[in-house]
């Protein structure tokens, strides 16, 4: 069976240091240790990286240094997936002040990848945003349904 293929939101990549959320550093962690064995294939965008390059200098290193060794394919931000981010946030999906978290759904979107695995619950892994973004996402002629979960969701099923 194929692998999944997840876009690791930022989010994700933070909590495995999160000194004040213990269980979702654990489940964090947990996750990126399937990703270790390879369950699944993993990418990330360069909004991903920029966001991760604006972090205080010591969790930034952290972060860098996880991301070196899970060594994500990493997306290109493209035009197209400008034009689309803009939609969600014209729309009120995501406000104007969260447009990265809209580029991550975009990025996701154009590659036709299976999931986001975020722990950004306001404005991503909410059934009600997902729906939104799906409605855009097939006016505009992206039919694949990109779903938004959390590392729980993922590490609740492993393929045996």
């Amino acid at each position: 069976m194929r692998k999944l293929k997840l876009y690791i939101e930022t989010s994700t990549w933070n909590f495995v240091f999160a000194d004040d959320a213990p269980e979702k550093t654990a489940i964090t962690k947990e996750f990126f240790e399937l990703i270790r064995k390879a369950a699944y294939q993993v990418y990330i965008s360069e909004v991903v990286q920029a966001e991760i390059n604006r972090a205080p200098e010591a969790v930034k290193n952290k972060l860098l240094g996880l991301v070196e060794e899970i060594n994500p394919v990493i997306l290109k931000l493209t035009a197209e997936a400008e034009d689309l981010a803009d939609i969600y946030v014209k729309r009120k999906i995501i406000p104007d002040k969260k447009a990265e978290d809209a580029l991550h759904v975009a990025v996701a979107t154009l590659e036709e990848l299976d999931a986001i695995v975020t722990w950004n619950y306001r404005h991503l892994a909410n059934i009600r945003k997902a729906e939104l973004f799906f409605g855009v996402n097939l006016e505009q002629g992206f039919h694949k349904k990109v779903e938004i979960i959390t590392p729980w969701e993922v590490i609740g099923y492993v393929e045996s």
